[in-house]
Order: C-alpha cells, then sequence, then structure tokens
C-alpha cells in the first residue's frame, strides 16, 4: 500500500507540473514602473500557451473611475485588426510578437493621468486555463510644484494657529517639511508642542516668540521645491465695531460742545450789542426804540453833561449806539422832531446820557462843551432852577421845548 501510494503521488506531480507547462500564462515582469511626465515607454506582456500556434485576442486595459476597468485596445490575431479606442488615438500602440510570446504596450508622451493600473489580457481558442490576466502600475513621476504657505488663524498671543503646505501636483505624492527661523533668520527648532503632520504646521497658545520665519520643503524623488511666510503674532486687537462705536461717540461729543460753545459766544455778542444799543438809567431800563418803526430805533442825539454839579457825575451819561453817528446829517432835523415826541418827562431828566462806544474825536468835543458849561455857570450862576431843560449842543439845531 506504501508504495503504491507514492506511485499515485508521483503521478498526481507529474500531472500538475504537466498541466502548468501547457496551460496559458500571462505576465508582466514588474509590478510597478516608474517614468518621468512626457516620456515615450513601453510596458512589457509575455504569454505561454500549450497550443503550438496560438491564435490570440490581446487586450490592454486601464483602471477607470470608480474601480471599473477602460479598454485601451484590442487585438484580434485571426484577423490582424488592432482596434484602439478613440480617447487613445495617436497615443498609443501594441508591439506584438505572436511566435515569440510577446504583446507588448507603447504609450506616448505620458501624463500625470496616465497613473494608473495597467493590466495585460491574453484568449487563446482550445487553452483557456491558467492565468489569463497581469497587471502593473505606471507611476508617473512630477515634480513637485510649488507650494502655497497659508496661515489659518488669528495671529495674536494665546492663539492656535496651523500654517499650511500643499503643492497642486506632484507624484509620487510629495512629503512636506515645515523649518523655523527666528527674527534674526537663524534656524531654530520648532516649538516643543508643535506637531508637522502632511504638510500641516500647528502651533499652540502662540506668544511673541512664536513669530520669525517659516519654510515648507516639498519634496519627492525627482526634486523639491519651497515656499517661505513670515509670522508676526501681536497683541489682541480691539473689536472693529467696538472700536468705531467709541470714535463716533468721541465725534459727536465734541459736535454738541463746539455748538454749544457756539451758541454761547452768540448769545453773548448779542447781549453786548443789545446793552449798547438801549440804555439803562438808573431806576429802570429804557428802550430806545420807536414804535412801529423799527429801522429808525436807537437814533439818539449827542448831548453834554447837565449843570447839576450837587447830584449828578460823569457816570450818569447813558450809552448810545454808533449807529446814530453814521446816520445822515441832512435828515437830523426831522428826526430830532420824532425824538423829542417820544421821550417822557422822566427821560427829559435823563436824556443826556453818553455812549461810552463813541471814539475819540466825540469824547473830546464832550470834554470841551462840559469845561465851557461848566465856566459859564460858575459865572453866571444861570441854572439854580433845576427843573430848566438842558442846554442844547452848538452843533444841534436850537428847538423850543414844550
Amino acid at each position: 500500500m506504501t508504495k503504491m501510494g507514492d506511485a499515485l503521488l508521483a503521478f498526481h506531480v507529474f500531472f500538475i507540473g504537466l498541466s502548468l507547462v501547457t496551460a496559458i500564462s500571462v505576465t508582466i515582469p514588474e509590478d510597478v514602473y516608474e517614468f518621468a511626465r512626457g516620456d515615450n515607454i513601453t510596458l512589457p506582456c509575455t504569454f505561454t500557451s500549450k497550443v503550438a500556434d496560438p491564435k490570440p485576442i490581446v487586450t490592454w486595459t486601464v483602471e477607470g473611475d470608480q474601480g471599473k476597468e477602460v479598454t485601451i485596445l484590442t487585438y484580434y490575431t485571426s484577423m490582424k485588426v488592432l482596434d484602439i479606442k478613440s480617447v487613445y488615438e495617436g497615443r498609443v500602440s501594441l508591439d506584438h510578437n505572436i511566435p515569440g510570446r510577446s504583446v507588448n504596450l507603447k504609450l506616448n508622451n505620458i501624463a500625470l493621468a496616465d497613473n494608473k493600473k495597467f493590466e495585460c489580457k491574453i484568449q487563446i481558442p482550445g487553452d483557456d486555463e491558467g492565468k489569463l490576466t497581469d497587471t502593473a502600475r505606471l507611476v508617473v513621476l512630477v515634480a513637485p510644484s510649488p507650494p502655497i504657505c497659508a496661515v489659518e488663524g488669528k495671529e495674536e498671543y494665546g492663539q492656535d494657529i496651523k500654517l499650511t503646505c500643499k503643492s497642486e501636483e506632484g507624484s509620487p505624492t510629495p512629503t512636506y517639511k515645515w523649518q523655523s527661523h527666528d527674527v534674526r533668520n537663524t534656524p531654530r527648532p520648532l516649538p516643543p508642542k508643535a506637531t508637522d503632520l502632511a504638510g500641516v504646521l500647528s502651533l499652540f497658545n502662540i506668544t511673541s516668540e512664536t513669530s520669525g520665519y517659516y519654510v515648507c520643503t516639498s519634496s519627492n524623488k525627482i526634486r523639491s521645491a519651497t515656499c517661505n511666510m513670515t509670522l508676526s503674532v501681536m497683541p489682541p486687537s480691539m473689536n472693529v465695531g467696538m472700536t468705531a462705536g467709541i470714535i463716533g461717540g468721541v465725534v459727536a461729543a465734541l459736535l454738541i460742545l463746539l455748538i454749544i460753545i457756539y451758541c454761547c459766544c452768540c448769545r453773548k455778542k448779542k447781549e453786548e450789542e443789545g446793552g449798547y444799543a438801549m440804555g439803562e438809567p438808573e431806576g429802570g431800563q429804557y428802550h430806545d426804540k420807536e414804535p412801529g418803526d423799527d429801522a429808525e430805533h436807537g437814533n439818539r442825539e449827542r448831548a453834554i453833561e447837565r449843570d447839576r454839579p450837587s447830584e449828578r457825575s460823569e457816570s450818569d451819561y447813558d450809552r448810545q449806539s454808533d449807529y446814530n453817528h453814521r446816520s445822515d446829517r441832512s435828515n437830523r432835523d426831522d428826526r430830532d422832531d420824532r425824538y423829542d415826541d417820544r421821550y417822557d418827562d422822566r427821560y427829559d431828566d435823563r436824556r443826556d446820557r453818553r455812549d461810552d462806544r463813541y471814539d475819540d474825536r466825540y469824547d473830546d468835543r464832550r470834554d470841551r462843551y462840559s469845561d465851557e458849561y461848566d465856566d459859564r455857570s460858575t459865572s453866571r450862576n444861570r441854572y439854580d432852577d433845576r427843573d430848566r431843560p438842558p442846554s442844547i449842543p452848538p452843533n444841534k439845531p436850537s428847538r423850543d421845548y414844550d
């Protein structure tokens, strides 16, 4: 039984080996092929078959979206027909040697989009057992594009921020590394709690010491590229809306203050002008304004101090408006008539008051008239009777008083 069992086992092994030799087997020598972008490449594929003169159907496919296969070309040996899909027209061809058992795919001007898995499939009538397909990955080598550096978060004390670095293209996928320099551009290690992962440098609880110059390097087996950025960590800034509100409030307060000051100045000015325009005699207030005639109010004649040395002094003169001096002398007689009718008996005792706004010319005349009047009063004693009306200045036409 032992010899019989060994004989059966040996026969079985021989049969399996014979089957492997005679069954179809498709082979791509390498699992991965790397070429630079823009190269013209060849992906080799060989096969074996128990058929002495095979007439295979050769098909090359590539992986598509969602794992689906997309046919590149199909070659029918029996009819010697090569069917190439329109997408690859002008870019692919089949380098075939059926007796030599090779069907190689030639691909021109490879691009980053060709960075996929390719499959070679052989179908031989009468030999459909064995390994019918084999695959290989094409890696299109592309140098990393210059990466883009950016910051996410506020560059303020106590904040957590991220420095990002990303190349738009690169094959194989680039790797990233961050380096830090201080404000004097001296290399320094990254902060103890910082993490550098897939091009993202995370910084926590940043301070003024975090400020500096940061460089990111993106690299693969082709070459490398860099980007850099300057980080300036500042104290927390005030809210923009709050700042604008404070400024607006200050401006409004200043405007209100200016308006109040202006109104006070205008009021004070009007009071001063009103004080000059109207006399304020002792014991009451007199308004020099003719009823019904606002245009001619305040028209008074110049007068001299009355001769009452025992009861009157220089301060008894009333102020009169300088408007009287700019009026036309040609109309003085008519205005004097209205003036005499306007004043009552009380004003007759006080009407000759002096406006302190008269210029020096009228002050000199007043003094001269006063001196002359005093001399006459002393020498002649003509004015003992106090009820007698005052004398008329030389420059005013004389008239009779009622």
